[in-house]
């Protein structure tokens, strides 16, 4: 892990290390600020000696995030069983795309985010099929290239054993398609915003795949469907009954998780943000609709 002074300067900048290591590990930004707060918190409460003894206080501030993390990861999956609905992960704005508010500032978590293929939506669907353990030795081994050694102090094993559980996450990843970014994402986005404003079932149709299957996150919070809408036509007859009752709503391509995706906004509030992963044959096969306001903050405060 890399070497860091002990001052003030140097453990700030740490934060947005940490800040990406815990949303990985999390997929919740809210989660991901509350355990890095955790690790600070727990720094300053050592006394001055034995921080004075740390010789890399990123290191240890790492060993304790990944830690808290492990400990959130083991709670999760009982506080998911009592989620309203399907839970997805929380999706981060692009602020070069956004703008700035000027009430935002630069310790937001969002800002924080390296947007880069490991926090696709798709991507991060994966990792919530790992187990705690599997999840924390893949992102710090794959992700972050921390050394097994390393890991095994946060997960409290050997670091062959770490090895063994990067290697089993590695398996469950290797499945996951990567996301068509570029031209080909982006076009094929952009055509399902035309049809879906134009409320066009057979076009919609002909672009998503015809297992496509779309998920969306409410919490409970608002409406939305609890259960996954499975087959292309199913997709597409619902999103545009949706479009019937929710006039108004403006679409918007923005970049979401780093890919494209689109954003439904109503007077000038995010309402929704979805993803898309496509097939090899370009239609879209996968859509993560995130409708939890709990989860769209970073989108509320974009401009």
């Amino acid at each position: 892990m890399r070497e860091a002074g002990a001052g003030v300067g140097a453990m700030v900048g740490e934060r947005r290390q940490l800040i990406n290591v815990a949303y990985r590990l999390l997929g919740s930004l809210a989660e991901a600020e509350d355990a890095v707060q955790e690790a600070y918190a727990r720094w300053y409460a050592l006394p001055r000696g034995r921080r004075d003894e740390v010789r890399s206080p990123g290191a240890w501030l790492t060993t304790v995030t990944g830690r808290i993390c492990l400990d959130v990861l083991g709670s999760a999956r009982a506080r998911r069983e009592r989620y309203v609905g399907a839970w997805l992960p929380e999706p981060v704005p692009d602020r070069a795309e956004w703008g700035r508010d000027g009430g935002v500032g630069p310790a937001d978590p969002a800002d924080q985010v390296v947007l880069d293929e490991s926090v696709a939506m798709a991507f991060l669907v994966v990792l919530e099929s790992m187990t705690p353990a599997e999840r924390v030795a893949f992102v710090l081994h794959d992700i972050f290239r921390y050394p097994f050694a390393e890991i095994a102090d946060v997960l409290g094993r050997t670091p062959a054993a770490c090895k063994q559980l990067a290697a089993s996450a590695r398996r469950r990843a290797r499945g996951s398609q990567a996301p068509l970014a570029g031209v080909g994402q982006a076009e094929a986005v952009r055509r399902v915003k035309e049809a879906w404003e134009s409320k066009d079932v057979a076009g919609l149709i002909g672009l998503l795949d015809p297992a496509a299957v779309m998920t969306a996150d409410g919490g409970g919070l608002v409406g939305t469907v609890l259960r996954p809408v499975e087959g292309g036509a199913h997709i597409a007859r619902y999103m545009v009954a949706v479009a019937d009752k929710a006039p108004g709503l403006e679409l918007l391509e923005r970049s979401v998780n780093g890919v494209p995706g689109l954003v439904a906004r109503r007077d000038g509030t995010v309402m929704t943000v979805a993803s898309f992963e496509l097939a090899g044959d370009g239609r879209v096969a996968r859509i993560w609709v995130v409708r939890n306001p709990e989860k769209l903050r970073p989108w509320l405060r974009s401009g």
